[in-house]
């Protein structure tokens, strides 16, 4: 559903001061927040770099995208520099093996020791972690609880190269009914018992909308542990101003609240990127 400007407008007259990095459009071909285009999901008939060409003519600064193993990490960090576009975030460790098993923790801290000197080479500056699907003969509270142990292992690094370790929770309902971290509260409480503040969360709209709802609220209580935002539109996953959420609505919540980093738009266009684009533009307008 499209928003109009007028409408938008009149939710609070406190959208003037919103802080530079995540300020509402004033020039007609700008962005309403400071997007990074997940280039997995945009895109797919091009080869992967032409890909960041791609967001770059379409007004994108920033990309993400997933797992940096396999991918040409000379040619993405030229074509990044050449066009003056960020990597905002990419994947350092994914479903399996789980982090969420001890057996597999020393390998988590070799692996995240090679994706930091990724990180430094694409200048990236946070990298997502996946706590893993579930273990078998493991309850979910010891498989938190192994999350956290790794997370306690892995935070010396980060901090010490910089980079920060994102979190990020899924959805058990439509995309991944086997994974072992749903919703803010447990991530919210993994994050604080690690107590690092290069370990935060991946704040993913998209899963918590499945997962818990109540969006802004949730933000309020758990914000101090937010790393990253990443957006998608339910039904559909695909861009913001498709499906049932605000998106108007929790971006001033996310500029009352004081974020200043990028928001990945994780999603597959609905229709083209073209129109995909136009919507992330006109979304506040």
């Amino acid at each position: 559903m499209h928003i109009s400007r007028r409408s938008f407008l009149a939710t609070s007259a406190a959208t003037a001061a919103t802080a530079t990095s995540i300020s509402f459009a004033q020039e007609e071909n700008a962005f309403p927040v400071r997007y990074a285009v997940n280039v997995e999901m945009w895109w797919r008939n091009l080869p992967f770099v032409d890909r960041i060409h791609a967001a770059a003519d379409a007004g994108f600064n920033a990309i993400e995208f997933w797992p940096w193993r396999g991918k040409d990490i000379e040619a993405i960090a030229k074509a990044c520099k050449e066009r003056g576009v960020e990597v905002a975030q990419f994947t350092a460790w994914g479903f399996s093996p789980g982090m969420n098993n001890p057996k597999n923790h020393i390998a988590f801290v070799k692996e995240i020791e090679a994706s930091c000197e990724i990180a430094h080479k694409l200048g990236c500056t946070r990298m997502t972690v996946v706590c893993g699907n579930d273990q078998k003969g493991m309850t979910q509270e010891q498989m938190h609880e192994h999350v956290i142990a790794g997370l306690k292992l892995a935070a010396p690094i980060a901090e010490r190269e910089n980079v920060m370790l994102i979190i990020e929770p899924m959805n058990i309902r439509v995309d991944h009914p086997v994974h072992c971290l749903y919703g803010s509260e447990d991530a919210v409480r993994i994050c604080r018992e690690v107590d690092s503040p290069m370990v935060k969360i991946n704040w993913d709209l998209y899963h918590m909308q499945i997962s818990e709802g109540d969006l802004c609220g949730h933000l309020r209580d758990g914000f101090d542990q937010v790393g990253y935002i990443q957006v998608a539109d339910h039904p559909g996953r695909h861009e913001p101003a498709t499906g049932e959420i605000q998106y108007a609505r929790v971006f001033k919540e996310l500029a009352d609240l004081g974020y200043t980093g990028p928001i990945g738009v994780e999603c597959t266009p609905a229709e083209t990127e073209l129109i995909a684009t136009k919507r992330l533009k006109t979304l506040t307008k």
